[in-house]
């Protein structure tokens, strides 16, 4: 790798400390709207979560777009369960003590086994070769200064050895087959030591923590190169270490990011850092208050009590509820079709059963027959207005909205969907924007018709109000390929 690479990471690292990342509406170095490094620092989360973070979405060819959500998602399921999960299970695995009740007969004590013949063992030789391809595209990658594919390379790999640990069914092949599972273990301890490689110019003090449970110097670490064989001894993953090399001890790589968690900072980094720290300093000064007021005073042999006093913001006059039409009037989950079938009288109507967290299903009528066939209509996750006033449409009481977009043309109609894993149930939340839902809409208000006209799909097919994206536990919800399409 030459310096052109070496130049752009130094970039990149720059780009962690003086980066802000916004969450509702544009980002403001000016006027301090985003999360900054030093809100970053104050999280708590390590700094090699968010180089991840920011390298994975590395805005190149246009703006980036942060939510929490999508922090909690890539944190949990890239980093902690495919990366994390990987390293832990083989050195875990490898550091047990057969002898010891809690080894349950199985480990190596720390010690890299023996595992000749590896290369005719035929699940590793495979392994072996598709680790090769994806080193030679990483390194082709990075010299060509890609580093959002050079990464996203790098998680394939991680992703490939649990899919090799699966497929192997090493804790079996312990008691079944040992010159097998010594043959796996030891492939996949070399691959841990690559992966440290590859991940180097990204997480830097990740690899150092690999290293170190590894048992291995800081300088065994090797910038990869075609032109020293690299490609060709990465198709021999089982070769990186020596046996009989003794390992350190195994720790947890990265830590789960509660919902909590995430709650927690959306409400501490929402708004711009003026008003961040105007809140804390009327909190504080309320709080003060309230202690000095909560003494009683003596009088006459009497206590005299004083009156409870109200918080800063519980003494500001609050503005109607009614004043104020926006996104978090609606309550909008995530719902999963559990069952859906033509409208017995309408041909252009279909009738749904849907799931959205309440123990029974709510009945939906949605006019999509035209746009949307029967069978992608089953079993399919959507996004549903669960407060709108329940209406009958031609003898059927529909009790919620499915959300779908259209193109400009009205040609195309697409379904908004949440990721898979988001949960059912759960609220689509719009950062920045909190507050909770009206008990059903009053059509009177036309709160839905107003909120409505600012709900579309941005170019990257991300649902959005205004240009906040829609939002999941699980990360943002999405269409098919609208771009610029009207939701409703």
């Amino acid at each position: 790798m030459n310096k052109t690479f070496d130049d752009s990471i130094c970039a990149c690292s720059l780009l962690q400390c003086f980066f802000g990342v916004f969450f509702a509406g544009k980002f403001s170095k000016s006027k301090g709207i985003g999360v900054f490094g030093n809100d970053a620092k104050d999280t708590n989360i390590p700094v090699e979560v968010w180089r991840y973070y920011l390298l994975t979405n590395r805005p190149e060819v246009s703006d980036t777009l942060f939510t929490w959500a999508d922090l909690q998602a890539k944190l949990n399921s890239e980093l902690l369960n495919n990366l994390g999960n990987f390293i832990n299970r083989v050195l875990s695995f490898i550091a047990k003590d057969p002898a010891l009740e809690d080894g349950k007969g199985v480990g190596y004590c720390s010690v890299i086994p023996e595992a000749p013949g590896a290369e005719s063992h035929p699940l590793t030789k495979t392994f072996g070769e598709t680790v090769g391809d994806y080193v030679q595209q990483y390194l082709e990658a990075m010299e060509k200064v890609k580093l959002k594919q050079g990464l996203k390379i790098a998680m394939a790999i991680s992703g490939e050895g649990n899919a090799y640990l699966q497929e192997s069914k090493f804790w079996k092949l312990y008691k079944e087959d040992y010159h097998s599972c010594s043959v796996v273990m030891k492939t996949a301890a070399g691959l841990v030591y690559l992966l440290a490689c590859l991940l180097e110019p990204f997480m830097p003090s990740f690899s150092l923590e690999v290293l170190k449970q590894l048992n291995l110097p800081p300088e065994t670490q090797v910038l990869l190169s075609d032109e020293k064989g690299d490609i060709e001894r990465a198709r021999r993953p089982w070769e990186f270490l020596p046996a009989g090399h003794k390992i350190g001890t195994p720790e947890p790589l990265f830590k789960e990011l509660t919902d909590e968690e995430v709650e927690l900072f959306r409400q501490k980094f929402a708004g711009s850092q003026a008003d961040r720290i105007l809140k804390a300093e009327a909190e504080a000064e309320a709080k003060e208050l309230a202690e000095k007021l909560q003494k009683t005073e003596v009088s006459d042999g009497r206590v005299k009590k004083q009156r409870p006093t109200k918080s800063a913001a519980e003494a500001k006059p609050k503005a109607s509820a009614e004043a104020e039409i926006s996104i978090c009037r609606l309550d909008i989950r995530v719902g999963l079709i559990t069952k859906a079938q033509k409208h017995p009288d309408a041909d252009s109507l279909y009738v749904e059963e849907i799931d959205v967290g309440e123990g029974q299903p709510r009945t939906v009528v949605s006019g999509l027959v035209k746009y949307i066939p029967l069978e992608d209509m089953q079993n399919r996750k959507v996004c549903v207005l669960c407060n709108l006033k329940p209406a009958t449409m031609r003898g059927i009481k529909s009790q919620a909205m499915v959300l779908a977009a259209s193109s400009s043309d009205h040609s195309k109609v697409e379904l908004v969907e949440p990721p898979q894993s988001a949960r059912v149930g759960e609220r689509v939340t719009f950062p920045g924007f909190e507050g909770s839902p009206d008990d059903v809409l009053n059509p009177k208000k036309k709160v839905w018709e107003t909120v409505q006209l600012d709900l579309h799909t941005d170019k990257e097919l991300v649902a959005c109000y205004k240009d906040v994206p829609f939002s999941t536990s699980a990360g943002v919800c999405k269409v098919s390929s609208i771009c610029g399409g009207t939701i409703r």
